[in-house]
């Protein structure tokens, strides 16, 4: 579903993420952590197309994000870690246009539109203006909007940021109700026990390099705290307390890339 090969982003002499390399699959759900300025963000805007690597490639569903990145975005369904809409449409003029840029006919804009309003329950603030929205519901309709053609991928960033218990539950369900369809979820966050609950893998980057790739009983494997919790583990790696796993340390010490405090930019 989704392939880094080696994928480098720079902002002129700054790397913000250095020779990247990892897989998802089908009907998997992956976390990816780090501390601010990690590379997260950088990361997943260029899974997203909305930014070119300056080095390596990135395919979803097979189409390379930069030479054929409409057919790469057409498999996607991102959702940021800050909604922003049109504030003088409606819910339902917004997903009538979000639907309409991914090719969607007049009938199946108006199905699909049907059924996430039933599954956000968004039937009671649907026709109001999205300025009028709460941060909650502005939410609930950005995950529609993603959602609304169907993708193979979902990308989300920050899912969890600002929403009630009931909509933290509601996404949950969610993604799992997702990735048994066969959906590739690829899921940033800082909230750990949310990945630790979820994840079928975990990520973790560091200062544009990765840290970590594998299971959580993995991490435990490969850092001091053996049966530490995710908390834990993840300090240990980005606190410069613990150790990387070796072949990641190896790489580090031979790649080209820079490795300064000021690379720290996602």
């Amino acid at each position: 579903m989704i392939q880094f090969h080696r994928v480098t982003r720079k902002y002129g002499h700054k790397t913000a993420v250095c020779e990247l390399d990892l897989a998802v699959s089908a009907g998997e759900l992956f976390a990816f952590l780090g501390p601010n300025g990690a590379g997260k963000t950088t990361t997943i805007k260029m899974l997203s197309c909305l930014l070119r690597p300056t080095e390596g490639s990135i395919t979803v569903c097979g189409h390379d994000t930069v030479r054929s990145p409409r057919e790469a975005a057409r498999n996607v369904g991102y959702v940021p870690d800050e909604p922003h809409l049109y504030d003088k449409l409606s819910g339902r003029e917004f997903l009538e246009f979000v639907a309409r840029m991914h090719g969607l006919g007049s009938a199946q804009t108006e199905d699909r539109i049907e059924r996430e309003s039933d599954r956000f329950a968004m039937r009671d603030f649907l026709c109001e203006l999205t300025e009028t929205y709460s941060h909650g519901m502005k939410q609930r309709l950005v995950f529609a909007a993603a959602l609304i053609h169907d993708p193979a991928v979902l990308v989300v960033d920050e899912p969890m940021v600002g929403l009630d218990p009931k909509s933290v539950r509601m996404v949950k369900d969610l993604f799992r109700a997702a990735t048994r369809r066969g959906t590739a979820v690829f899921m940033s966050t800082h909230t750990l026990s949310v990945a630790e609950e979820l994840a079928d893998r975990i990520a973790i980057i560091d200062a544009g390099r990765l840290r970590f790739l594998g299971a959580l009983e993995d991490l435990g494997r490969q850092t001091a705290g053996d049966h530490g919790s995710l908390e834990h583990l993840f300090l240990e790696l980005t606190n410069g307390n613990g150790r990387a796993p070796e072949d990641l340390a190896a790489r580090s010490e031979s790649d080209g890339c820079a490795r300064t405090d000021d690379n720290r930019r996602g």
